[in-house]
Parts: structure tokens; sequence; C-alpha cells
């Protein structure tokens, strides 16, 4: 059909279309003709009538295509069996065993969600990478600045999505090993806020009105640690010798602040089923002298001590506590001890690979007030190597209890893997340490996290546009799905976030990212619904890819992206078992 339109002359012309057979008969159809100097050139017309040209539009969308990854099956040892985007904002878990604490690690900082695009850019991670240093994520702060050895600038983000938005504009993290001169610069004003002040300055923080302490609950574990594979320590006499020539409570006596208390088990006892079973072994020299002669060894050994110069909740003066249990394991059994006091993170890479082949300290605190966190994290299935060979007995119990859901079924199964714990002895449990925060009094919003989170967020200073917090140490990066320490997880925890998170100064968990978490009735399938409009800070906007591309790529030992900055992802494998296409 063809169609002219005349200058100020509106017309039908008639159709010929049948007689000519031009084109299939169709219905006719009128328009106004716009005005013009000239008649209008013949035009085809639309394959339907329109009563006006039709406009341009702009292309649709593409259509999202969803992301996900399974296992062939669960025979690889992991609690994950399949990960998968159903829609742009539904992200589904599927567990190969019921998991009753899926959303407290899902909350956790390491499970952080980043976007895709980025991630595949920066190849995961690697040496050089700004993945590291750099973060893009959908929290409150972005990173502006980092000076290596000197501080961590932070700025705040204008379009963060939720209620807790920076009330200060910048934020700046230092630090220092020393306790004294973290209290000195809060004490002269440089500072805003110092995280865990020496045993000794305790009172001096309580006596000045000008300054705040907020005490920390002891939610954590100093032990000395032991591996396996490397003689003497792979004869269990020799680690049970051990673990009663230590005079524990001499340490938490001399060396622990207000708050602290000699540890009967790993776990504290205010986490569900953490001191059920057996309490740890008494100080007995003389019993442990003759167990260690009857394993071998009657006039001891030499060994190495290794740790790190770092101040913790847990260890707040490591140097000193190394000393007395050189000089007591010396007098007690006479083991010669050399103390090697190694790198932050060469110490917890060489703890992580099993590589510390004579006596260590470590620590642990709380992610979550769960066993899980605890025992499967160090002596589960998906643990790593740092005790050396794993104990079938104590795995297979682990993985029962973590399986049922309320304390009271599982409490049978934790009492007998802290039983094994005292018997395999693959570390020492000292002390739950107390700790704190300081903060000038005019800080509102100060507060303590018991699982050393505190939000900066909610911080602010009337009148100051910058807050200042000191910790112990430096970050080693900020690409928390491969770190473990605490001073990197604080950093990440304030421009990176989860499905879930963790209340401000407290332990119970509530939807971050994630609108809700929902899992079915025997708790194998956790839905998650995403918020819709987050944005993250390169301006791209969150999606269910986002968030399983985040998770697979520390899941999936074989993908490309599976690097970070060790390449460890301790805690994936701690909380969520083998890794899936795991390689030694």
């Amino acid at each position: 059909m063809n169609r002219k339109s005349l200058s100020n002359l509106v017309g039908l012309l008639v159709l010929l279309s049948l007689v000519l057979g031009a084109c299939a008969p169709q219905p006719a159809a009128t328009q106004v003709a716009q005005p013009t100097e000239a008649p209008a050139q013949p035009t085809q017309a639309p394959a339907q009538p329109t009563e006006a040209p039709a406009q341009p539009t702009t292309p649709p969308a593409a259509a999202f295509e969803p992301l996900s990854l399974s296992a062939p099956d669960c025979d690889y040892g992991g609690l994950v069996k399949s990960i998968e985007a159903l829609d742009e904002y539904t992200v589904r878990f599927t567990m190969c065993e019921p998991d009753p604490a899926f959303l407290s690690k899902i909350a956790f900082s390491s499970f952080a969600i980043q976007p895709r695009e980025w991630l595949e850019q920066n190849g995961g991670g690697g040496e050089g990478s700004p993945l590291l240093e750099r973060p893009i994520g959908t929290g409150p702060y972005v990173v502006k600045e980092w000076k290596r050895g000197d501080e961590l600038v932070f700025e705040a983000f204008a379009d963060y999505w939720g209620d807790d938005k920076a009330k200060t504009p910048t934020l700046v993290f230092r630090w220092s090993s020393e306790a004294a001169q973290r209290l000195l610069e809060l004490q002269s004003g440089s500072i805003d806020a110092m995280d865990n002040p020496g045993p000794d300055d305790f009172d001096t923080i309580n006596a000045d009105a000008s300054l705040q302490l907020i005490n920390r609950p002891a939610l954590n574990i100093f032990y000395v640690g032991m591996t396996n594979t490397y003689p003497p320590f792979d004869n269990e006499m020799v680690r049970q010798a051990i673990a009663m020539a230590i005079d524990r409570q001499r340490i938490v006596d001399n060396f622990y602040p207000e708050g602290s208390e000699v540890a009967t088990h790993f776990s504290p006892c205010a986490i569900p089923n953490g001191c059920v079973g057996e309490e740890w072994y008494e100080f007995d020299p003389v019993k442990a002298k003759e167990m260690l002669a009857e394993a071998g060894y009657p006039d001891g050994f030499e060994t190495e001590l290794a740790y790190r110069d770092v101040v913790r909740g847990y260890l707040p003066q490591p140097g000193v506590v190394a000393q007395d249990i050189q000089a007591q394991l010396k007098e007690n059994l006479n083991i010669t001890i050399r103390i090697n006091v190694m790198e932050s993170g060469s110490f917890l890479d060489a703890s992580d690979s099993g590589l510390l082949q004579g006596l260590h300290l470590l620590g642990w605190g709380a992610d979550y007030p769960d066993q899980t966190n605890f025992l499967d994290y160090h002596f589960g299935g998906g643990s790593s190597k740092q005790f050396g060979d794993k104990f079938a007995d104590l795995v297979d119990a682990l993985k029962k209890a973590a399986a049922l859901a309320g304390d009271e079924l599982r409490k049978p199964f934790y009492e007998t893997a802290n039983n094994l714990i005292k018997k395999h002895v693959p570390m020492i449990p000292v002390a739950h340490g107390g700790s704190a925060t300081a903060y000038k009094a005019t800080v509102e919003g100060a507060h303590s996290s018991p699982l050393g989170n505190e939000n900066f967020s909610v911080m602010s200073v009337p009148g100051q546009n910058t807050f200042v917090w000191m910790q112990n140490a430096e970050p080693i990066s900020l690409y928390c799905a491969d770190e473990t320490d605490g001073e990197s997880l604080r950093g990440c925890e304030q421009v990176t976030e989860s499905l879930y998170r963790y209340e401000i100064g407290g332990t119970a968990v509530e939807p971050n990212l994630a609108e809700v978490c929902e899992a079915n009735e025997d708790l194998t399938v956790w839905t998650c619904t995403l918020r819709k409009g987050v944005m993250f800070h390169d301006g791209s906007m969150l999606d269910a890819n986002d968030v399983v591309f985040s998770l697979i790529i520390q899941w999936d030992q074989a993908s490309p992206f599976h690097k970070g900055n060790t390449g460890a992802f301790s805690y994936w494998s701690g909380l969520w078992g083998a890794f899936l296409n795991a390689t030694e």
C-alpha cells in the first residue's frame, strides 16, 4: 500500500493493491499530514497501520543471563552443592548438609560482594592488583588513599544505600604495635580512638575524664600451636606432656588485663556448647616430665617458638608471653627454645601452610557466636594445614554436630569433639583475653564490638570532618576473601558488605545486601532476595551475578580468578569445607 500527502491537503487514496497485486489486502488508515513547504516524498508504509509516525525507541536492555556453579556431587568434601542466580535479584544456595549457621557465616566480611566486572578485570587479585588495595564495595566508605607504612584514608560514599551513611566525611586508619604509643596519641588528641589498651592502661583511661573505655567481651582464644607432621610433635604423648607443663594461670595473672580468664576449652564458654566435655589438663610439671621421658625424650629437646609481634585482644603482650613460655618449658621439661619473631603476613601464611616446625603462638576472635566458627575452622574437614594432619574422629564429630539445628541436639557431638581435642592436643588453649577500645569522651556513637568489627560510619566528633582510629598493625590487604588478620578485616568492613551483617556492637545477624535469606524445612536450601537499587562505588548496580561471582571464585580452586593475596582463602575452606576442584 502506497500513500501521498500533499501540503494543506488531507485525503484518502483508493487502494488498488488487489487489482495491481502489489500486496495483501489490509484495512485503510488515515493520518493527518504535517505541514510542509513542498510535497513530501513517497515513503514505504509501516507493516501495521498507525495514527502517527512511529517514534525512535531505545534498544531493549540485554537480557539477564544468570550465573551459577554446581558441584557434580557432594563427594568432593565441601558443604556447598551449588550457588546460582535464579533471576536478577535472587540467589539460591544448595548445601550438601543442613547448615543452621548459614546466616552467621554469610554475614562475615570475607564473603562480601564486589562487582563481577571489577573482579574479572583485576584477575581475582595477585601481586600488584588494585583489588588488594582499592576494593569496590557498597559500604559507607570508599578507599581514597593508602600510604603504605603510614596511613589508610577513606572518604564517605555519597550514594550509600543504607541508613548508616557515614557521619564523618573522612576516616583515617593509623597503627602502632605499642599500646603505650597508642594511648599517648589518644591523650594528646592526635587520634580519636584506639584499639586494645595495654593491661596496665585500663585504670589510667578510666581515671581520665577526657577519655572513655569500652570493654570488649572475651570471645577469643589464645593458644600454643604445634604441627604434627614434624618430630617430635608427631608424637601425641609429647604434645600431652607440653600441655601439662605450661602454667596457664601464671600467664593470665601476669600478662592479661581485667576480664581475662584461663581457658578450660578451646572455645569460650559464652559460645553455645563451648565448654561441654572434659576440662583441659591441670598444670602438673612432674607428670609432664615423666610423660616426656616415656615418649623418648628424657633430656628434653630443642625447637623454636614462632610468633608475630602484633597485639591482639587474645594476646596483649606477645613478646613477654613468648619469653615466659620459653622459660617455663626449659625449667619444667628441659626443652630449649629459640624465639623467632616473624612478619605478620609471612607468619600467617606459614601457619596456614603448615610450615611452622616448632611451637607457635596464635589465637582467634569470634567472627560469629557458634562452635562452627571456632572448632570447624581450626579442626574440621576444611581447616588449613596449621596443625598438620587432621584427626579423622574429630572431623567426623564436628561434621555431625554442624548438620544439626539446636544446641541440645548438637551437644553430645561437641562433648566428643572437645574431649578429642584434649586427647590429640593439636594446640594448648591458654587464655580468653579481656580487651577494650578507648575513645575521646566527645566521640558520639563509640562502641566496642565483641567480634572486633567496629563500624566507624556511626561515629563522629562534633565539629570534626576527620575521624582518626589507631589499631595494632597495618592491614595486609583489603581483599578480605583472602585475609584472616583483624586489621585487614576491619578495614574491609568499612568498604565492602555481605548479604547479612552483624548488629553494631553485637553478634546478632540482620539483613544487609539481601532483604532476606530463607531456608527450606531441612536447612539445605537457602534462597536470598537482594535489595534493589544498591550502587557499588564504581556506579554499577548490585545484581545476583555479582553475588554468585564473588563467592564462586573463592569456592572453585580451578577458577582463574581464585588468586587473592596468598591464595589460601582460609575462611572459605574453614567455614564451608573443601574447595571445589581442589589441588594440593
